[in-house]
């Protein structure tokens, strides 16, 4: 299992544009159109079954919300932190 990150470590290693929400960290993702966002989620999707590490994500109009968690561990953890990254990579 992995361990839990402490607070400033978190703080410390959150990336761009991600923001802390209790035992979650989450980012809402903006595109040009609605099938730019359902591409997005898609691909996140496949990276974060490629890391058995399973997102929440709310598809809305040009705007997708994913929040990250290890429920395992009660809370966030580098797996949380690495995955987000490549959200980022891959919005980019």
């Amino acid at each position: 299992m992995s361990e839990l990150l402490s607070d400033s470590e978190i703080e410390a290693q959150l990336p761009g544009g991600w923001e802390r929400d209790g035992d979650e960290i989450v980012r809402a993702f903006e595109f040009e159109s609605y099938l730019e966002g359902v591409g997005f989620a898609g691909g996140a999707g496949g990276l974060a079954d490629e890391a058995f590490h399973h997102p929440e994500m709310t598809i809305g109009w040009r705007e997708v919300e994913v929040r990250l968690t290890t429920h395992d561990a009660g809370g966030i953890t580098e797996k949380d932190i690495e995955l987000a990254g490549r959200f980022n990579e891959l919005a980019d």
